[in-house]
This record gives structure tokens, sequence and C-alpha cells, in this order.
């Protein structure tokens, strides 16, 4: 499945609440969800009630379109956190939080994760003072992440650093000044921006 590239805002009128997909809009009044509060489409204002499969599903495409993981990452995730100790929905969650373009996002280093997806792809950070330049691949507790030093001078970089307003999760230790970023902890639910009923998701894969 090709990844979505049409309005993204259509995508959180779908899931009836923000998923802060277009950076700082998506705080001020032009967001779609305060105007439109309702599905896109002709019927988008017909309430429809869900068979239980239905609001399994929906939670499901919540949480991928939150992350911007494809049906076959997202698939892939699943099993990895179902044979990890632990709650499978618990660590569903934390392996979408530690995705690379995710903790860009969440560092402010980047205003969106569709954003923070592309920096990345772009080769603009190093991982431990490496060359890092996949989204998808998973950070661990200790990575320290930095904006490349050709990249710091650049006109974007030098505004999100010096408009940095992006308050980091607990789990992050951020400073904008030095372009760094370092895992502290294990990701926490509570940090999360938006409500997710993991146990939905686990009980639609477990059918």
């Amino acid at each position: 499945m090709a990844r979505y590239t049409g309005p993204v805002c259509r995508i959180c009128r779908r899931e009836g609440l923000k998923l802060y997909l277009k950076g700082d809009r998506c705080y001020t009044d032009k967001c779609s969800i305060g105007r439109r509060n309702y599905a896109p489409g002709q019927h988008g204002q017909n309430n429809k009630k869900l068979t239980n499969y239905g609001i399994q599903l929906r939670e499901k495409q919540k949480v991928r379109k939150y992350y911007g993981v494809l049906e076959g990452q997202f698939a892939e995730a699943f099993k990895v956190a179902d044979k990890m100790s632990g709650k499978t929905g618990d660590n569903l969650l934390k392996l979408m939080e530690l995705r690379f373009d995710n903790v860009i996002y969440r560092l402010g280093f980047a205003s969106s994760r569709p954003e923070a997806r592309q920096l990345v792809v772009h080769g603009h950070f190093t991982v431990n003072g490496k060359k890092a330049d996949i989204p998808s691949m998973t950070l661990s507790v200790g990575d320290v992440i930095k904006v490349k030093e050709k990249s710091q001078s650049s006109d974007k970089f030098k505004a999100l650093v010096e408009n940095h307003k992006k308050t980091a999760p607990q789990w992050l230790q951020v400073e904008p000044e030095n372009f760094t970023g370092r895992i502290i902890a294990e990701p926490a639910k509570e940090d999360i921006e938006i409500p997710i009923e993991e146990h939905l998701i686990v009980e639609l894969y477990s059918k």
C-alpha cells in the first residue's frame, strides 16, 4: 500500500480528533477539526453505529495514521511487540514512540511527523555520531540524536531552534542550542498526545 498523499486534514476529520499532522496549523483556529468536526464526504455527518470489529479497526487506523506508518510496517511492529515481554499493547506503543522520525518530532526538530520523516530521509541527523537516514529505525535508551553540523547553519534548523517552543516528553532530553537530543528513559503512554485504547488493537490482531 502506497503512502497517503492527499489532504491530511481529511484524516483527522475521519478519526474525529487532532492527529497533529500539519504541525503548527493544528494549534490554530485554521484546524479543520475545530470548523468541521465530522467525517469528510457526502455522508460524513451521518452517525453510523460501528460494530465491535469496526471500533477495533478505527482504533488501529487512528494509531497507524498518527505515526504515519504503512499497514505492513504496523503489522510487523505488532509481531515484534507480541514477542516482547510485558503487555503487547504497551510494547506496540513503545515501539511507535521510539521510531526515529517520531523522536525527531518529539524533540522539536520538526514541526510534524511527516516533516520529520522527510528530514531524516535527507540525512540531516546523526545517532551516536553516525549518519542515520531510516525513519522507521527503532532507537534505544541512551541514544544521542544530533543535527549534522552542516545542517545546523540552514535557515530551517536555525528557525526551529530560535523558536523552539515544543516541550519534550519526560523520556527525552533536548538541548536546542546544541541541536542535540537524548533518550533518557523508555516512553510512557501518558506522554502521547492523543487517547489510545491499545487493547482494541490487540483484540483486532488476535482474531
